[in-house]
């Protein structure tokens, strides 16, 4: 679990796609300065771009750097095959019982990607405007909402379901602190909706699934009469 505050840029120093285990791994190189793998271990989570992944091995000299698996599955789902050596990326340490929830709940599993279709400029801040590959996820999107965003926990601005896209907007601040604040129009980032709207949505499919003809059907019954009522009674004055 994270928070989608990104701690710190990470570089790409390879991704191998056939590596000694026969699959593909990605290595991450950090700043000398760096301090994200000083309580590190072998199998931690760590979220790159907003995927939770296991560390496989980690070093800490020359530079702090570390090594992760990347299961098909989730380079199918993810934009982290696109990556090339010294690509940028968001990384963020699983989160702890002590840790303040700044931003919201993260699970590190992508639901789809999107395409950057826009970026306006709004006083000192950025407005993206993202087109999502799996236009589904536009339900669990919501005006003032949580989505993440490669790993980092925005607000979305605005959303239009009919035309399939949504908006966020980074503020000077965080445009120096995530990998998203340099993309361009074309480029593709990960998409986590918030996994509250999934299980709201999951909770009321199993309460109305049951008893959906019940519930709404006198509703809808009141309704009409109340439409018919008004309807009659602003013929007969």
């Amino acid at each position: 679990m994270f928070t989608g505050l990104v701690e710190e840029i990470g570089v790409v120093a390879e991704l191998n796609p056939s590596d000694e285990t026969g699959g593909t791994s990605l290595t991450i190189t950090l700043p000398e300065s760096s301090k994200l793998l000083e309580d590190a271990q072998l199998g931690d989570s760590i979220s790159i771009n907003g995927v939770c992944l296991t560390a496989t091995s980690i070093a800490h000299t020359p530079v702090p750097s570390f090594k992760v698996g990347i299961a098909p599955e989730t380079l199918r789902l993810t934009n982290l095959g696109s990556l090339a050596k010294d690509s940028r990326v968001n990384l963020e340490r699983a989160v702890r019982a002590d840790t303040r929830m700044g931003g919201h709940f993260v699970q590190g599993h992508v639901d789809t990607t999107a395409e950057i279709v826009r970026v306006a400029q709004d006083g000192n801040a950025l407005t993206f405007r993202f087109a999502p590959k799996s236009p589904d996820v536009l339900r669990y999107i919501v005006y003032k909402g949580y989505v993440a965003l490669d790993g980092t926990s925005l607000t979305v601005t605005k959303v239009d379901d009919a035309e399939g896209w949504f908006e966020v907007m980074l503020i000077a601040y965080t445009q120096e602190k995530v990998v998203v604040a340099q993309k361009k129009p074309g480029d593709t980032v990960n998409v986590e909706v918030d996994v509250l709207a999934k299980y709201a949505e999951k909770s009321m499919a199993g309460y109305l699934g049951a008893q959906g003809e019940i519930l709404v059907k006198p509703i809808l019954e009141g309704m009409v009469e109340n439409l018919v009522a008004q309807a009659m009674g602003a013929h007969s004055k």
